[in-house]
């Protein structure tokens, strides 16, 4: 079920009604009910997989609690990371690895016995899987009590808003809230609604409609010169962004609906002014589970250079591979983990911001041209199809001259700009006037009010509705 179908609006409205009609008891069968039919209305049979990791984490969390031996601890957390990993390695890499291991086979002229799986990847699963793996990391380092209430702690890795594409929230913040006591608010609902309107806005009339252009000049790499590819992959920065803080944006805001608070997971990046700014305001979710998971385990920063710009550059790689099983997503997280290491290693010596102001500003504008440049070529091997087209993509940029526009022609392209300024315009005024000019929580009610109806107007008049499902659904 998408959150971009007229389907997922009356699951919503049915299931958000009956929340706060039951008892209180009862709240949390309802939305787990009701998350189980949202998963099940993509691949019913998936959901005894996520059932299998649920009952494995529940169980594994409460003996952690209970041993007190630390190798006792130790392994019982390993069973439940390799449970979950197992699954990961099943269902989203065990192809990749037998095509690159009959590839390998193949030079040593041996053949590859280990058939391929015909299997669908089931929906979500690197998110559900890394807050299940939070949880029980969590409680083996007691900085979280095992859950007792089986459906709780179901609820906890089900829970339909953030389901499929996160954020991917700790057990600290959303275990409490699924225990407290919920009642109808009007200014959470209320908020809730506007955050969801402007999710839809940014997924159904800018992620969509983007996707046009850079769907035709992607899937046709040869036929395209550097104009269009530069356009095509400026484009595709907007429309993943958009894509996927859309989704974002109606999932928190749904949560928060039914008083829910999940964590914040983007933060206007395409204003940071450096790649380590834009990590810290994309997809603050994973980030921060590598951060807190990964790279501090390995040492962080508490080690020597060398060390620490391999550590650095190792979760980086890992985060390619998390987002799919192949080398156009391994060489996107390579990527970002050289500029890391590059920013970090001549940090010391960059220029400090000049006292005169007009300087000032023209550094930090191109502070943020420079960043997003970095990060837009490498969304080039994220979108591409393959390696090879995202080399013929890179390599037709140097051939620039006048290509007509393609899709649905110069009209999809102006409201394409259109589409993007508006949310630039939102987003700058957000971004260093927070809290000022806020049109729907304006004071005045015809402003407020109109500026709800425009947003709904452009949605129903430049909205995409047969956009398909969110990018980060695949992952």
């Amino acid at each position: 079920m998408l959150f971009n179908s007229v389907e997922f609006v009356i699951f919503y409205i049915v299931v958000t009604t009956l929340y706060f009609l039951v008892p209180q008891k009862f709240k949390w069968a309802i939305l787990l009910a009701a998350s189980c039919y949202f998963y099940m209305a993509f691949v019913p049979i998936y959901i005894l997989i996520l059932g299998f990791t649920i009952v494995i984490d529940y169980f594994a969390g409460i003996f952690i609690e209970k041993a007190t031996k630390r190798h006792q601890r130790k392994m019982l957390l390993g069973a439940s990371l390799i449970a979950n990993i197992g699954i990961l390695a099943v269902f989203k890499y065990f192809n990749f690895i037998n095509l690159n291991l009959g590839i390998l086979l193949q030079h040593f002229n041996y053949h590859n016995p280990i058939p391929y799986l015909a299997i669908l990847l089931p929906i979500g699963l690197s998110f559900h899987t890394f807050q299940a793996m939070s949880y029980t990391i969590e409680v083996y380092r007691g900085n979280q009590k095992a859950e007792r209430h089986f459906g709780i702690y179901s609820l906890y890795v089900m829970f339909y808003p953030q389901l499929v594409a996160g954020p991917i929230e700790r057990p600290q913040n959303i275990l409490p809230q699924m225990h407290a006591k919920h009642s109808f608010n009007y200014n959470l609902m209320v908020s809730g609604l506007k955050l969801m309107l402007w999710g839809f806005f940014k997924k159904l009339v800018i992620a969509d409609r983007l996707s046009i252009f850079v769907n035709s000049v992607f899937n046709n790499p040869h036929l395209h010169n550097g104009t269009t590819i530069v356009i095509a992959s400026f484009f595709f920065a907007i429309q993943i962004y958009c894509d996927f803080s859309g989704y974002t944006d109606i999932a928190i805001g749904c949560a928060r609906t039914m008083g829910f608070d999940l964590m914040k997971n983007f933060n206007r990046p395409y204003f940071a002014t450096n790649i380590q700014d834009f990590w810290r305001r994309w997809h603050i979710s994973l980030s921060t589970w590598f951060r807190d998971y990964l790279y501090i385990p390995l040492g962080g920063s508490r080690v020597n250079a060398w060390r620490r710009y391999f550590n650095l550059f190792i979760v980086f790689l890992v985060s390619g591979l998390w987002h799919g099983a192949n080398y156009t997503y391994l060489i996107w997280g390579a990527l970002h983990g050289i500029y890391c290491v590059i920013y970090v290693a001549i940090r010391p010596y960059l220029r400090k911001t000049p006292e005169n102001r007009f300087a000032a500003s023209l550094m930090y504008v191109g502070n943020i041209f420079i960043t997003i440049s970095l990060v837009t070529f490498a969304w080039i091997f994220f979108r591409a199809n393959s390696v090879s087209d995202a080399f013929t993509l890179i390599g037709n940029l140097k051939s620039f001259g006048a290509k007509p526009f393609i899709g649905d022609g110069i009209s999809n392209f102006a409201h394409s700009l259109l589409a993007i300024l508006l949310l630039f315009i939102v987003e700058y005024k957000m971004e260093y006037f927070p809290g000022k000019l806020n049109l729907f929580n304006s004071r005045n009610i015809v402003v407020r009010w109109g500026a709800l109806a425009f947003t709904i107007f452009l949605i129903l008049i430049l909205g995409v509705f047969n956009g398909g499902q969110f990018i980060y659904f695949q992952f």
